[in-house]
């Protein structure tokens, strides 16, 4: 997306000021879409010079702020393109809009800033403390041996499978052979 300094903003809302030229005419002279234009028009007669001025960083807007423009946007019958030129905000009418299908989806807590970038690392887990109730050393040792028990049964059941399988796939082999 193209960028434009101020004095070409301030040059194209001066021209529509001043003559009958409007926002189709203007726009094949600067290069722009006319919504462009409008948007510069309708920011500079709401903010002045001040509105024209591109902002270096990116702009990040509280979740009190996108609430209070929904509320506003709500309250007095805006349209996105109105409520963008009022609070002078960057990103255009999708920005307002997905704020707005946030705000539908989760609530106010769904406008709160996400976290950027990677997750923290997980803390090291803490040393659990000696739980108060005995552990019965006999049941403890009765469960290992059923589990041991049980994980020698699943090898030997593999084990059988693979010679099975293996056997199979030989015969095959020695079939085919005249």
């Amino acid at each position: 997306m193209a960028s434009y300094g101020f004095d070409v903003k301030k040059a194209a809302v001066q021209e529509y000021l001043a003559g009958p030229k409007g926002f189709r005419a203007l726009a094949p002279k600067y290069g722009v879409d006319q919504a462009t234009i409008r948007k510069w028009v309708d920011i500079y007669r709401e903010h002045g010079d001040a509105g024209l001025v591109r902002r270096r960083n990116r702009t990040r807007y509280s979740a009190q702020f996108k609430l209070s423009v929904l509320e506003r946007i709500q309250c007095q019958a805006l349209s996105y393109r109105q409520a963008v030129a009022l609070f002078n905000l960057r990103g255009g009418t999708g920005v307002i809009a997905g704020w707005q299908r946030k705000y539908h989806e989760g609530g106010p807590q769904a406008l709160e800033p996400m976290r950027r970038g990677r997750p923290k690392k997980m803390p090291a887990p803490k040393p659990s403390k000696p739980s108060s109730i005995p552990i019965d050393e006999s049941q403890a040792l009765q469960a290992l041996r059923k589990e041991n028990e049980y994980l020698r049964a699943e090898v030997a059941y593999l084990k059988k499978l693979d010679a099975l399988v293996r056997a199979k796939q030989q015969a095959t082999l020695t079939k085919r052979k005249p």
